[in-house]
């Protein structure tokens, strides 16, 4: 073997954590994660159009999104483990060419089941669920004392690529249609994360415990964690589930929102757009404010916000009023997800976070997929979204009471290992 295969094959020095190095793959990776996420947003674009085309009811024109999304979550947990073992430079390769294959293939579907069964399986289960949760578990390894600001803008990627490309594939459905659309998108992938992937070769420092908790370590070395690690991954997962749920109303809904009130699709994309750009400086100020307070309060701050701002549609239903609304929606609620997996690094071993993180984001993925789902069936036996509106407040209490156990029994058992 060559010496520089050896330099590629041997693991980073505890040292470059935090270095140039770090934080070039953290810009790498964000702009993967970037491109990658189209998966999780085009097709909520193009939700009017395939309902029109293949003549389908608003709840059915949904289930490609949750597809998608479900995808999405299976893929990240298996890529997930995948990454614990090999490292992410592979699965980044391998879901760029699927993006690709995948966007092409949908470009010649003649059903809508077709349509589907390509996003679940093609597009999110092998393409769009490395670029999320993998990814982040990733960047977690390179990151130490500024753990919280890495990791919020790893997933800012996700939130960049829902502002970028609603409006982009808007564009391309209206000049082109949305099959050759679908066409650019597969090139547009393959031509920006391959390049990329070359700078993700380099396997992960060494850590220098397998805990590596930080200030979660008791001094005999043993995590304070506030449950046995199986509660509190299930309590994650339950959580990132309810605070999706209610985060995907105004996400997945607002373009057909929008043209039900006869504002235009288009109108909606651009709501679509603020919403997430406005995300993007929430997750960086809770992933500054984690670095603070810890990962679970800034959760409980994220959550409560996000209920409160979900509260806002209600009575908006002209453009001016529903363009502040999802820019307030995007302002509060963008901090949640990027929490869960510095509280995961923050309570589990480093050798395990590309699994565990990538569960967790699947919880997230989940919710998305179920919320997007419900609140079309509801739109359909009420038409109206007010009552989808109110389903995702009662799902967000839910996040808030997991979030305040935890927060609860966290500092009950910080307390009870506090040395005398």
């Amino acid at each position: 073997m060559t010496s520089s295969a050896n330099a590629i094959a041997r693991p980073a020095k505890p040292s470059e954590a935090e270095s140039s190095y770090a934080w070039w793959r953290l810009l790498a990776s964000l702009l993967i994660s970037t491109t990658g996420g189209v998966g999780m947003w085009s097709v909520i674009v193009v939700l009017p159009t395939v309902q029109e085309e293949f003549g389908v009811d608003r709840a059915d024109a949904s289930i490609p999104y949750a597809a998608t999304m479900l995808g999405t979550m299976v893929g990240s947990v298996f890529v997930g483990r995948w990454t614990d073992r090999r490292g992410i430079f592979f699965p980044v390769v391998v879901a760029a060419l699927v993006l690709e294959a995948g966007y092409v293939a949908t470009s010649m579907v003649d059903s809508f089941w077709q349509f589907t069964l390509i996003h679940g399986f093609t597009i999110g289960l092998l393409g769009s669920s490395t670029t999320f949760g993998p990814l982040l578990a990733s960047i977690t390894l390179w990151f130490n004392r500024r753990r919280g600001l890495a990791v919020a803008i790893a997933t800012s990627g996700n939130y960049l690529a829902g502002t970028i490309w609603p409006p982009l594939v808007q564009h391309l459905v209206d000049t082109v249609g949305w099959r050759e659309a679908h066409l650019w998108i597969g090139l547009i992938c393959v031509v920006i994360i391959l390049p990329l992937s070359l700078a993700l070769r380099r396997p992960p420092p060494e850590q220098t415990s397998d805990l590596d908790f930080s200030d979660a370590a008791h001094p005999s070395g043993r995590a304070r964690q506030p449950f046995p690690p199986r509660v509190l991954q299930s309590l994650l997962i339950a959580a990132g589930i309810a605070c999706c749920v209610a985060m995907s109303m105004p996400q997945v809904h607002i373009v057909a929102f929008c043209g039900d009130l006869g504002l235009g699709a288009a109108r909606g994309a651009e709501m679509l757009s603020l919403m997430l750009a406005l995300g993007i400086v929430s997750r960086l100020a809770s992933g500054w404010l984690a670095d603070k307070i810890g990962p679970i309060l800034t959760l409980l701050i994220g959550s409560t916000m996000q209920a409160v701002s979900l509260l806002f549609f209600l009575p908006s239903d002209g453009l001016l009023a529903l363009y502040a609304a999802s820019a307030v929606f995007g302002l509060f609620q963008g901090g949640i997800v990027p929490s869960y997996a510095i509280i995961v690094r923050q309570y589990f071993p480093a050798s395990e976070a590309g699994a565990r993180v990538s569960l967790v984001m699947s919880a997230t993925i989940g919710g998305m997929a179920l919320g997007g789902w419900l609140s079309g069936l509801i739109y359909d036996l009420t038409l109206s979204y007010t009552a989808a509106f109110l389903n995702g407040f009662a799902w967000n209490l839910l996040n808030i009471a997991i979030v305040l156990l935890l927060l609860w029994r966290s500092r009950r058992q910080a307390a009870v290992l506090q040395p005398a």
